[in-house]
Parts: structure tokens; sequence; C-alpha cells
């Protein structure tokens, strides 16, 4: 999960990082407010910046500096609805002027592909830090970082080395280098990213700006983190899945999935995609798959339940296609999940009638085929084999009204 620039200002400052003051605004009327207060400490002069979650903002036009509280409300009036790179800004924060003397680049991130992590540091910060790695690489200082060490005194020190600063002010990065470490390793960071770090004219060492992404495995650790999700980029359906413990992603088809393991889900949405190029719907689209859906190895009535449920709520999904395969859980407790669900649904007043095309392979797929049949349901068709249970979704997909 990647984090705004203000939620990372504030993360920053509840691990000791040095940061100016700031505040956010959805309205000119509340940047004119912040900036009349934030103002006050930097003789007026403030800077209004877009939050959207990628680069480039500057160059588009979306970080201001105003010199007067009713300067910022206008240029926060002037870049809230601009489009950054098909970001939409929908917030800007309003950020404390600094007098700057020098802007300097920072960042440690995890290096996969030489299991560790590597800090990156230059005396040469701003926007085009990118075009400085691709024409003057030895300006950016790579330092691999041990995981069982991490960044300590030693390794900072290491880094503002490798990196040309001044002696004079070595031991003052150093230590703030050492903090933006207690960011990345205390809130299970892959990403911490400062540009600019800059030195002020009174020769302080400040994080002017800040980048980072959570690991989102760590959550269980981070139950804070959930302030930090932006649920308006989120699909409601995504949301409710998600309180539900289930893995499920939003697509742009009309063919919902539901299959039991990742592999056999990605399997899945390729073989309805291509049974789908058989056929056209009234709407002129072909067939294709409206999610991603895995219900995991267990497969019981209230599982089943709440993943129809969730496909049933998107209005895109004309047909359903079940496709699991029997293993650890056998393919009679999933026919059993499947009516259940269907009683459970109706029990909720949401009487399933889009068609389902089920298909069960593996353990006591016979069974389970049976059970299906005896419970008579008309909205559930049986398909032996994958191949032809996708066909066979996909036609109904394309007949559906």
């Amino acid at each position: 999960m990647d984090l705004f620039e203000y939620q990372a200002r504030d993360m920053f400052a509840a691990h000791g990082v040095p940061v100016l003051d700031g505040a956010i605004a959805t309205t000119p009327e509340q940047a004119r407010a912040a900036a009349e207060r934030i103002g006050a400490k930097s003789g007026g002069v403030t800077v209004v910046k877009a939050q959207v979650k990628t680069g480039g903002r500057g160059k588009a036009g979306g970080v201001k500096v105003a010199r007067s509280a009713a300067e910022a409300g206008e240029l926060a009036g002037q870049i809230l609805g601009m489009d950054i790179k098909g970001h939409t800004v929908k917030t800007v924060m309003i950020a404390q002027g600094a007098k700057i003397a020098e802007e300097y680049y920072f960042s440690v991130l995890l290096d996969r592909a030489n299991r560790r992590y590597l800090a990156m540091c230059s005396k040469e910060g701003g926007m085009d830090i990118e075009a400085l790695a691709v024409e003057r690489p030895e300006a950016l200082a790579k330092v691999p970082v041990d995981p069982i060490v991490g960044i300590d005194a030693a390794k900072a020190r290491e880094i503002v080395d490798a990196a040309g600063f001044d002696e004079a002010d070595r031991a003052t990065i150093a230590e703030v280098i050492a903090k933006l470490w207690d960011v990345y390793a205390a809130e299970d960071a892959t990403l911490v990213e400062v540009n600019p770090l800059v030195k002020t004219e009174d020769g302080q060492i400040v994080a002017l700006d800040g980048k980072v992404s959570i690991d989102g495995n760590s959550d269980f650790r981070h139950p804070d983190h959930e302030q930090y999700v932006d649920h308006s980029k989120t699909d409601p359906l995504e949301v409710l899945a998600t309180e539900k413990g289930l893995n499920y992603v939003k697509l742009d088809g009309n063919v919902g999935i539901i299959g039991n393991g990742a592999g056999l889900v990605m399997s899945t949405l390729d073989v309805v995609a291509y049974a789908g190029e058989e056929f056209v719907g009234a709407d002129g689209q072909h067939p294709a798959p409206a999610n991603f859906l895995d219900i995991g190895g267990g497969a019981n009535a209230e599982i089943m339940a709440n993943g129809l449920e969730i496909i049933m709520g998107d209005p895109q999904v004309k047909a359903i296609f079940v496709n699991v395969f029997g293993g650890i859980t056998a393919c009679d407790a999933v026919a059993n999940g499947i009516v259940g669900a269907i009683e459970m649904l109706k029990q909720r007043g949401e009487t399933p009638t889009l068609p389902i095309v089920v298909r069960l392979d593996g353990n006591n797929a016979v069974l389970g085929r049976t059970i299906l049949d005896d419970a008579e349901h008309d909205i559930i068709e049986l398909v032996d084999t994958m191949d032809g249970a996708a066909r066979r979704v996909a036609e109904l997909a394309a007949a559906a009204k």
C-alpha cells in the first residue's frame, strides 16, 4: 500500500524524523485557514501540494508556493480537481515554507533480486533524480543493507560517506537516515523515500517530502495501518469481500468466477476469456471474467454464500462459474456448500436468479454432482469439464438480457 505524502509526513514525525508543519485541505476555504496558521511560522509562505499517489506533481503544476493565506486558497482551488497522470486531486497539503540551502535524496527499499535492502543517497536531490540515476549514476550512492543489522550508526555513516556529503553535515544527515530506517523497519515498509531531504539556511536537515510503501502482508502486526487505506479508490465489492475474509478482485467482464485456489482461479479466468471469444452479447461485447474470487480450501455454506452474495452484487454479472477441484475439501462438501448457500441467501431475502454453471472434479466429484442433481435447483447446471463449463457459462452470459 502506498501512502499519501501527508500520511508519510505524519509517520516520519512519529518516529522522530525532522519535518515541517503541514495540514490537509479538501476545499479552498480549508486551505486558506490552514495557511493562516502554518504560514505564521514561515513568514506567511506556504506550499500547496497535490496529494496523489504518483510522481511528477511539480512538473504537472500540482505543487505551488503561496505568499499569503489568500493566495494559498486560490492555488488550492486551481489544484483541487486537477488530473495528474490519471489521478484526480481531491486533497491538498498545506506545508510550511522553508528557506532551502541544499537539496539531497535518500531512499531505502527492498532489493528482491539480492535478498537484502538497498539504501540510495545523493547530494543532488530534486525532481530529476531519475534522470540523475541514468545520466550520472556515480552521483547516486548505492549501499547494500544487511536485513539482520539494518542501518545502524556505522551503516548510516557509510551511506553519507559514499554520497560525499561535507564533513560538517555528515553526522546530522546520518542521524536522520538512521531515523528513516526506524520508519522502514518498524512500519514493515518496502520503500521509504525522501526527495528532497533538505538543508535549510540555518543548517537544519529536514524531510521536505516523503514517499512510503507498506507491505500489506504485515497488516496483522499493524492494525493502525487501516487509517492509511484510501477507500475512495477501492471497489465497494472488494471492501465487502475483505470484511468477509475472501480474496476478491473486481474485473471488467460479466462472468462471475468462484474457485478454490489461486492457481485454479487464474486458469479459470483464462479459459473463460478464451471461450468468450466465440460469443457476442446484446451489448456487442464478448463475455469475459467479472472477477477473481478464491474461496480457499474450505467451501462451507457460509463461505460459498458470501462469495455468491458478492458476485451477485455486481450488476455487470450475467452468469456465474463455480470451478472446484476437490482435494482436502471434498467435492461433496463443496456441493453441500452450494446448496446451503442458495438456501442461506433465500433466507436473507436474496434469492439467486443468475444461472450458475458448476464444474466439480477430484475428491468425491461424483457424489458432489449427485448432491447438486438431487437439489433440483433450476439455476444450477453441471458440466463435467473445465473447458466445457467455460464455454457454457460464456454462452449463458452472452444470451442474458
